[in-house]
């Protein structure tokens, strides 16, 4: 069932024990979870005269989360190629992931939200506020902690989750299309080693390169590079 509280009658006592529950400690500052859990459409007013809502603290906390989860998978996968590694933290943090993720942490019970607002993304992104509000609340080290602990490890499969297949490619093709973008892989083979060929594409929109991904075979160089093409979209891509 989900709830929508209307911001005078949602208690701090509702969002403490939410993060309690949820993440594993009290907060010091209520609000900064507070402001997080403010959809846009019930935006209010801040002192200044602003709108007040989580879309500052989702931007923040999308940076956090990414660099966690990039200092997660760097040190749990040693051996891991650059290009593997975006791939990895590309499913991790994707839209999908995260809408799937906010459900279970029934993040959409204690937000604030028009309830007619059709917006899919809307608890996925209050997630990544929490992460911004954790942030600002307790530290980078702190934050990193939970995320791990109480997310990352307690919440997902991470191995199962890696083994899903992102076709990067099709996606950029499909954002080309979209956005009337002349998408290009142009792909070339750099050199034998051992009798195995190395491939190199590079990614081209309207004739500008953007992105270069190597790996053993065409196919795998050229998900390489949309891999990397599409983290610079991921804002983008969000927003539409």
């Amino acid at each position: 069932m989900r709830f929508f509280f209307p911001a005078k009658e949602r208690k701090d006592a509702t969002v403490v024990h939410y993060v309690q529950a949820v993440f594993g400690f009290k907060p010091k500052n209520i609000d900064f979870y507070r402001v997080a859990l403010i959809h846009k459409s019930v935006s209010q007013s801040n002192k200044a005269g602003g709108l007040l809502n989580n879309e500052r603290l989702e931007y923040l906390g999308d940076a956090i989360l990414g660099a966690i989860v990039a200092d997660f998978l760097f040190r749990k996968y040693p051996l891991a190629r650059e290009g593997d590694l975006s791939e990895m933290r590309a499913k991790i943090v994707c839209r999908n992931l995260l809408n799937r993720l906010s459900k279970q942490l029934h993040i959409d019970t204690v937000m604030l939200i028009e309830s007619h607002t059709q917006a899919k993304s809307a608890a996925g992104n209050a997630f990544e506020a929490l992460c911004g509000a954790i942030y600002l609340d307790q530290g980078y080290k702190k934050t990193q902690k939970i995320i791990i602990n109480k997310i990352l490890l307690m919440h997902l499969d991470i191995e199962a989750i890696l083994r899903e297949e992102i076709n990067f490619k099709n996606k950029v093709l499909s954002w080309g299309q979209k956005q009337q973008k002349q998408i290009t892989f142009i792909n070339k083979m750099l050199k034998y080693s051992n009798h195995v060929p190395l491939f190199r594409v590079k990614l081209m929109v309207n004739e500008k390169v953007v992105a270069v991904g190597e790996n053993l075979t065409i196919k795998g160089a050229e998900q390489e590079a949309a891999a990397q093409f599409w983290q610079t979209l991921k804002k983008e891509i969000k927003a539409e």
